[in-house]
């Protein structure tokens, strides 16, 4: 949790882009989502570390360069992903991968059969962008030959984005308008030396056990989500070069790592909700050993079948994911909804539910909603309003 950045208070003060920055420096990057349910979760763990701040900052720093440098850019890692554009000669085997045809097959295969089309698409960019799939003068309906029922033109810049042709420009309301890459990230970047596979294997490997602190190494590969069997295979040279030490974790079976930086606070402090797309929480196997906790997305179960519900936020309590809350910004009507509560097993309701109400106050300002309604499912629900209703308005 220290490596995640929860060893030390949240800011008092006003949260600037130096707070965004050292945020993004420990994670090394944020998963982008479209789903804003509570808000788009991007936002999300920057408000877990740094408390509520304006949100349209994120957006200031990813997509509005100063003196025309961006300091992050988008790429596929952890999924879609904002990440600091040093980053970008570590990741360019993703995109080599993908023009040889090794992954995103469908879209290559696709490519392959349009290449003309492909070159126009990419030549209108260079003339045109930033621009947005649907203002294409030749946006070309799907017909089939094209993976799903997006047009050709989305995917044809779907595929010029894989392989670094193009990227993110800027998202207004989170639609994706695409410019040459060489436009977004640096030119002293673009330039820099690209690292061999096995480096760049190496060198994701140590960040995310930095990121970890301490990690299986299913953990280590699933954080910018590397090659398994390839990415495995490196971990013995990283702890004999001294990158990584192995450990011992109590329950596991299997080796640890950690970071030989890593540094274990006396305790961790305050009440902190996840997104669902948090660092913290993307491993599920991992939570659910290190916490006894476990998690599921049930935004694509139906709604008879879910245990938790919709849109499950876990909290954290210290170092103990203490409970889960199913929220929904109701953005016309101003309100957050905590549609479902639910504490862990052990935990003390009176404690959890005190801390949750200053947790969920916050989350409501940074949301912009000026109430919160408990519903009355859960086993929370009942302690929870009630502190609710004792904090000053």
């Amino acid at each position: 949790m220290a490596a995640q950045g929860f060893g030390q208070a949240r800011p008092t003060g006003r949260v600037d882009r130096r707070h965004l920055r050292k945020v993004m420096n420990r994670l090394h990057l944020l998963q982008l989502d479209s789903v804003p349910v509570v808000i788009r979760t991007q936002y999300m763990p920057l408000f877990s570390r740094l408390g509520p701040y304006r949100a349209e900052l994120l957006d200031e720093v990813a997509y509005r360069p100063r003196d025309g440098v961006h300091e992050w850019f988008e790429a596929w890692s952890h999924e879609a992903s904002l990440l600091p554009v040093e980053m970008e000669p570590w990741l360019r085997w993703s995109k080599e991968r993908a023009r040889e045809g090794a992954t995103w097959r469908r879209l290559y295969n696709a490519a392959m059969r349009e290449p003309g089309y492909v070159e126009n698409v990419l030549a209108e960019v260079k003339a045109r962008g930033p621009i947005k799939a649907g203002e294409l003068s030749d946006p070309r309906p799907n017909k089939g030959d094209w993976w799903g029922s997006r047009s050709a033109g989305a995917l044809a810049l779907d595929w010029l984005f894989r392989i670094g042709e193009v990227g993110v420009r800027r998202r207004p309301g989170f639609v994706k308008e695409f410019d040459l890459f060489e436009r977004i990230v640096p030119a002293v970047i673009r330039k820099a030396r690209t690292p061999t596979f096995e480096e760049s294997m190496d060198e994701l490997l140590v960040r995310a056990a930095r990121a970890h602190g301490v990690a299986s190494a299913d953990c280590l590969v699933d954080y910018f989500r590397v090659p398994v069997k390839a990415a495995k295979a490196r971990l013995a040279g990283l702890v004999e070069e001294g990158r990584l030490d192995t450990c011992e974790v109590e329950g596991w079976n299997k080796a640890g790592y950690l970071d030989p930086a890593a540094k274990c606070p006396r305790k961790i402090e305050g009440a902190v909700l996840l997104s669902p797309f948090d660092p913290v929480v993307w491993h599920r196997k991992r939570i659910n050993s290190l916490f006894d906790f476990e998690y599921k997305i049930e935004i694509y179960t139906p709604a008879e079948k879910r245990r938790w519900g919709y849109y499950v936020l876990p909290m954290l309590l210290g170092d103990v994911l203490a409970a889960r809350f199913d929220l929904k910004t109701d953005r016309e009507k101003g309100i957050l909804k905590v549609r479902a509560t639910h504490i862990e097993s052990g935990q003390s309701a009176s404690l959890v539910a005190k801390a949750a109400a200053g947790e969920l106050k916050a989350l409501a300002r940074f949301v912009g909603a000026g109430d919160i309604k408990v519903g009355r499912r859960g086993d929370l629900a009942r302690a929870l309003s009630r502190e609710l209703a004792a904090l000053p308005s």
